[in-house]
């Protein structure tokens, strides 16, 4: 099965971006952003704000689409497939340090300049993406919600 996922570029200082190591199965030992999973009924932005809030204690804004990757993993026990959208967002307050919330899926969390000081090995999409040339400072997606189409546009299914 496939699943859909979004993954923070938590951005301080204009010039650094939040990691943590991995202990999950996939990926485990590698650097990645803070993510996860996007929730029935849920948009990009809740996601990006409600799993940074949940895996390390701060509160962000200005959440921006800055990639999409298809990531699929089938080396070990568990193979996995996501498409994850990667976003950008800032602190909403620039004093706020990070917290280990869930020691058992990541060792802890570090501020890494981008791109000049990034840790090896990176996850998966984020590997991709920085091998890419990618920059998350800069880069930029349009967004559109298409989670609530306006009922004229709705057809109908004879299918139903």
């Amino acid at each position: 099965m496939v699943a859909a996922a979004v993954a923070v570029f938590v951005i301080k200082d204009g010039s650094s971006v939040l990691l943590g190591r991995r202990l999950s199965a996939v990926g485990y030992g590698t650097y990645a952003l803070p993510g996860g999973r996007l929730e029935f009924g849920e948009s990009f932005e809740e996601c990006a704000r409600r799993e940074v809030k949940e895996e390390t204690g701060l509160d962000i804004e200005r959440v921006e689409a800055v990639h999409v990757a298809n990531f699929v993993h089938t080396a070990g026990p568990t193979p996995a497939h996501f498409v994850v959208l990667m976003v950008r967002a800032v602190l909403s307050d620039p004093a706020q340090q990070p917290e280990t919330r869930e020691p058992d899926k990541c060792e802890s969390w570090s501020w890494f300049p981008w791109p000049t000081a990034v840790p090896e090995p990176l996850f998966g999409p984020l590997h991709a993406f920085h091998r890419a040339g990618l920059d998350p400072l800069r880069t930029h997606l349009p967004s559109v919600d298409v989670s609530n189409p306006h009922p004229a546009t709705r057809l109908e299914n004879p299918h139903q």
